[in-house]
């Protein structure tokens, strides 16, 4: 039988998917409020597995050795969150403290462990990875891809609950129609966001490699691409025509970067950017993006 305790946290999991945005803050806030003193306990670091719905793969080298050098003044402030294994214990959220700690030298890290079954571990890793930490382009659509088939919602439905527009999310789940080796340039930084975006609007494999390859090589800007894709020859992914409102054809390469850049719908038209945004507290996002402050 399950604890109330138990039955709580999952109700708060199941909530987070349903109305309200995300927040990995709150999330972990309630477990460690509801965890009394004695119940954090040290655990071994080399008891210690990675959780295996970790999206993370790259883990920043200088953030790791900055948290360490904290690590081995002040030890580790947050416990992590792990779950007993049949050999030692998975990390559920946290494996960020626990690298640095192994850079750090040390032998524990304060836990608390909670029996989460496979679907929580993934929903808790993925909150951590999205809002905590800069996830490299690929490994956030992934992470929106699982998010989507394991709780069987829509692009809208997580916008909604991520607090972004349908079409960031629709644009990066995109990206994972690229050939394999053109992700691991988007993971090295060889091509930018932009340029990916369009490259995942083509359907020909051969066409985006030639493509990728004179965006590395010979600097293809995103408004020469972008030019090149309107091409008859250049076969879409579900090519639909599409009537381009009062934007100017002309600027729809600094539509995209702003788009990209803002997470808002932008149009430029007649000298002018117009720029959306949902409410207030919208619009301050978008001046704190573009370093406008009071």
């Amino acid at each position: 039988m399950e604890t109330p305790r138990r039955r709580a946290l999952g109700k708060g999991l199941e909530e987070l998917f349903s109305t309200e945005v995300l927040d990995f803050d709150h999330l972990e806030e309630k477990i460690v409020e509801e965890t009394p003193k004695e119940e954090i306990v040290e655990v071994k670091i080399d008891e210690l597995r990675s959780n295996p719905y970790q999206p993370r793969k790259v883990f920043d080298e200088e953030s790791l050795n900055e948290l360490a050098s904290s690590i081995k003044e002040h030890g580790v402030f947050q416990p992590i969150i792990v779950k007993k294994s049949i050999k030692g214990y998975e990390i559920i959220a946290g494996e960020r403290r626990v690298k640095a700690s192994i850079i750090a030298g040390v032998d524990t890290i304060p836990a608390i462990i909670r029996d989460f079954d496979d679907s929580e571990m993934m929903e808790i890793a993925l909150l951590e990875n999205l809002q905590r930490e800069d996830l490299n382009p690929i490994e956030e659509a992934n992470a929106y891809q699982k998010i989507m088939d394991t709780k069987k919602i829509t692009h809208e439905e997580l916008a909604k609950v991520l607090g972004k527009s349908q079409s960031y999310v629709t644009n990066m789940v995109g990206l994972l129609r690229l050939p394999e080796e053109i992700k691991d340039c988007v993971v090295d930084g060889k091509l930018s966001m932009t340029h990916a975006r369009i490259l995942s609007k083509m359907s020909d494999k051969n066409v985006i490699i030639k493509l990728a390859n004179k965006i590395i090589n010979e600097g293809l800007s995103v408004r020469d691409l972008e030019e090149i894709a309107k091409g008859a020859d250049i076969n879409k992914v579900n090519k639909v025509e599409r009537k381009v409102k009062e934007s100017d054809a002309r600027y729809k390469y600094a539509e995209e970067l702003l788009c990209e850049r803002l997470d808002s719908k932008v149009r430029v038209f007649k000298n002018k950017v117009e720029v959306k945004f949902k409410d207030a507290d919208d619009l301050n996002r978008i001046l704190e993006l573009l370093n406008i402050g009071k």
